[in-house]
């Protein structure tokens, strides 16, 4: 029901802001303002996006949980497709949850809603997934590098035995 509301409200809030700041500003600047949001919000969405996939990279680098690094991610995401929106009130909203303290309070109340009953691999459990072994982190293979070609395109150095 709140979904159907949702989308019968937007577009009237929108259309109301486009009249009232056309009506103060005048169409052009209302036009141009439009456009230079959307592009702010794109520089923005690029900008903050590439952090959070770093911080996504960094969480799973350092074997940390990535779910609130990957939420953060995706709320940036929606806060992008807000800005490309046109009209000020989904601008604004876009602006407001490219703000960190903001998607963190967002997040909190998300998770609290949700509750884990399993999880599974932990950096010091060995007994279970491919490649670990009794012996401890070492896995014996074979490998042969193989001479580039003459056009010096050549496999990746590593060949099957």
């Amino acid at each position: 029901m709140w979904l159907i509301a949702l989308f019968i409200l937007l577009p009237i809030i929108e259309i109301g802001l486009f009249i009232q700041v056309g009506g103060w500003i005048g169409l052009w600047p209302t036009l141009g303002l439009v456009v230079v949001m959307a592009l702010f919000g794109s520089w923005l969405l690029r900008t903050q996006g590439l952090m959070a996939m770093v911080d996504v990279q960094r969480s799973f680098r350092d074997m940390r949980n990535p779910s609130e690094p990957m939420a953060h991610a995706a709320l940036i995401m929606f806060a992008g497709v807000l800005m490309l929106t046109p009209g000020f009130f989904t601008d604004v909203l876009g602006l407001v949850l490219l703000i960190r303290p903001v998607r963190s309070l967002i997040i909190a109340r998300l998770a609290a809603r949700f509750t884990v009953t399993s999880s599974g691999f932990t950096p010091d459990d060995r007994s279970q997934g491919p490649g670990w072994t009794d012996e401890g982190d070492i896995i014996e293979g074979d490998y042969s590098e193989t001479p580039p070609r003459r056009d010096g395109i050549g496999p990746s150095g590593w060949t099957r035995h």
